[in-house]
């Protein structure tokens, strides 16, 4: 996953920096699946116990029959709900969300601040990415695929007729992009030509038959950010890793491209999310140039000179937002972790920190097109995500969502504690921990969740289903943030490139030490956790700790960075060698081989729980089948729960449901008996 990409600005970064808490140990939404009455074979006495089955969409391996007490016992817990900010209506004051009412995330509309919420869409599979037509309102586009796999269609839906028209081909992959100044174009990235190269295409999504390819591209990490005033250029960003990107300019009429940032030179630099000015004579943009931290910063299209706004801020600005009249931005910075919101008055260059928010993570941020509102998500240990608005003339700040909590009094859900501990070689790394309630005695069971990426960050926000371990089991929960993790230099963020990747594992080593050392922990029941590459973690210390632990669960995670990088789809490989390092080199394949956990998996002695989708384009399922089928051959108890219809994580409520049930079950069984 990279840090850009606008799956990006709401799903990859915001989707990044929780991925743990989302996917990780099965922190998302769902509805209850069916009780059935087991077969007399799996239940003795004179009587069944109720059972509740997998549903047709899910494969259970080794996974014993759950029952439907645990079901009913755990329930509430997965009845939270969340509601994503999308956007503004252009002339009225409405917005546009995605949230869950049944088994996916879906669009509807909120009128005013504490509205109904009116369900728009009513597909099996999730819709998380949309915008409004800028002009009226009239019509919208929306972003969605299928069973997971990441091949996103782009579709019109015209709200007057209620018509939805498919716009992109409905077999590459398509990434949404900004629309025009005028309302009439909207730009987008597609794989359609080869499959695994992003080009740049425009539509007039009213008329399908306008579509075409502007400029053809080579390598995947290709984003259309802006469009100029005038709709005569597009901002177009470079990936090449978390640590290097570029903007060009793209001419929207002949499609000719011209590099904005200088290429080559010693120093790596990323450039992120990016803004023409409203007189189209620069371009605002976030950048780590001459600096440790990604700081907010203006390019001067005639000199392209940078001039940096926010130097006074030790930390990244990883969002912003630059109001219609062009006078303010609103930006964010990542501080330890939690958000703040600022505005900038781009005249005088002053910086202002609005009023202090609920600590956790703010992203999303967009400007009401004509008032003074800017309208953002919040999420923060006590509230799952919930849409807002500040009136940066009144100062008002209100509420527009409040999301359901499952019956449960989340003013006594726990706060998130900052820790920090000495790694091998003298780093400090930082996590979040969180403790159960005071009523548990003794010294508590350790769940140690690692984030995803690797570009990833653990951020303080809210955890969903893991309410239950800390509140019921009495657990205590650790998030850390290990050498790569974003949000704490461009240095910190490359230690674990190439080379580098066991420095990362032995992070957890030291954190293990500092454990055993807490008098409150009990570091001799420690399970480790991890979603993506944080499920590559969790096999990789399960490899080098497992004296240290008494169980892991992997989800998606993986088994051989070789074999990964040989299998995940074309339009992302070159993009995660440059993390992970080229596996076709000779040197550098043999050291991914000596480290990889597929080939240390006799070292692996404890129970471990394996959570895979079947359509995963980034970690294929063989990842985890391999390691699997290790596991069995060396008689080391395993479970393994694949999605039929899942991808990268699970997204449905029902296959979300049976995982947490298991998972309990899991945890009951190794960690809590």
């Amino acid at each position: 996953m990279l840090r850009s990409s606008l799956f990006r600005n709401l799903l990859f970064r915001n989707l990044l920096s929780r991925y743990s808490t989302i996917c990780l140990l099965l922190v998302l939404s769902a509805s209850p699946v069916n009780a059935q009455q087991a077969s007399p074979p799996a239940m003795q006495g004179a009587k069944a116990e109720a059972v509740v089955a997998p549903a047709e969409s899910l494969e259970a391996d080794g996974i014993p029959p759950v029952p439907a007490a645990l079901a009913e016992d755990v329930a509430r817990y997965s009845e939270f709900r969340s509601a994503v900010f999308l956007g503004w209506h252009p002339t009225q004051r409405q917005m546009l969300i995605s949230t869950r009412f049944a088994d996916t995330s879906q669009l509807h509309f909120v009128k005013f601040p504490g509205g109904a919420r009116s369900q728009l869409t009513f597909y099996k599979d999730s819709v998380r990415e949309a915008a409004f037509s800028p002009v009226n309102g009239d019509s919208l586009v929306f972003s969605k695929d299928v069973g997971g796999g990441e091949f996103y269609q782009l579709y019109h839906y015209d709200l007057a007729a209620a018509r939805v028209t498919l716009l992109t081909d409905g077999k590459s992959r398509n990434l949404m992009g900004p629309w025009s100044y005028s309302g009439k174009w909207l730009a987008y990235g597609s794989t359609r030509r080869t499959g695994d190269d992003v080009d740049l295409y425009i539509i007039d999504p009213a008329n399908p038959a306008t579509d075409k390819m502007l400029t053809q591209l080579s390598g995947g990490g290709w984003t259309p950010l802006d469009w100029s005033p005038g709709d005569r250029n597009i901002l177009l960003q470079e990936e090449i890793s978390a640590n290097e990107s570029y903007l060009w300019i793209v001419d929207a009429a002949s499609g000719e491209k011209t590099l904005l940032t200088l290429k080559g030179g010693k120093e790596k630099i990323y450039y992120g999310k990016s803004q023409f000015s409203k007189d189209g004579k620069g371009v605002y943009t976030v950048t780590d140039r001459q600096s440790e931290f990604q700081r907010l910063s203006y390019i001067d299209l005639a000199s392209k000179e940078h001039i940096y706004l926010t130097s006074d801020i030790p930390w990244d600005v990883e969002e912003f937002d630059l109001s219609p009249d062009g006078k303010t931005i609103a930006f964010i910075s990542n501080e330890d972790g939690f958000s703040s919101l600022h505005l900038l008055d781009t005249a005088t260059r002053k910086v202002s920190l609005l009023p202090v928010l609920p600590r956790g993570e703010i992203f999303g941020l967009a400007w009401h097109r004509h008032s003074r509102e800017v309208a953002f998500t919040l999420d923060s240990a006590r509230s799952n995500d919930d849409a807002f608005s500040f009136d940066i003339s009144s100062g008002k700040l209100e509420r527009w969502t409040t999301s359901e909590t499952g019956g449960l009094n989340a003013g006594n859900f726990s706060e998130p504690e900052l820790i920090h501990w000495k790694s091998f070689d003298g780093k400090m790394i930082s996590g979040f921990l969180y403790r159960p309630p005071a009523g548990f005695a003794g010294k508590r069971p350790v769940m140690i969740e690692i984030h995803g990426g690797p570009e990833g960050q653990s951020r303080p926000g809210f955890l969903g289903r893991t309410n239950y371990y800390l509140n019921e089991l009495g657990a205590a929960v650790i998030y850390p943030n290990v050498r790569g993790s974003t949000g704490y230099g461009k240095t910190f963020l490359a230690l674990d490139n190439g080379f580098l990747r066991e420095g990362s594992y032995k992070d957890i080593g030291a954190l293990l030490d500092w454990i055993a050392a807490q008098p409150g922990l009990d570091s001799g029941r420690v399970l480790v956790a991890g979603g993506s590459y944080g499920g590559h973690m969790t096999l990789a210390v399960s490899t080098l700790y497992s004296d240290r632990l008494r169980c892991s669960v992997d989800v998606v995670g993986m088994s051989n960075l070789v074999t990964f990088l040989e299998h995940t789809s074309g339009y992302r490989r070159d993009l995660r060698r440059v993390e992970y390092g080229d596996e076709r080199d000779p040197r550098m394949r043999e050291f991914l081989e000596r480290i990889a956990p597929m080939n240390n998996l006799e070292k692996i002695r404890k129970p471990m729980f394996v959570v895979a989708g079947h359509n995963d384009p980034r970690v294929p399922l063989s990842e985890s089948e391999q390691i699997v089928a290790a596991l069995k051959h060396n008689r080391t108890p395993v479970w393994f729960l694949i999605g039929k219809d899942e991808g990268h994580g699970f997204s449905k409520k029902k296959n979300q449901d049976f995982q947490f049930y298991a998972t309990v079950m899991f945890l009951r069984q190794f960690l809590f008996p």
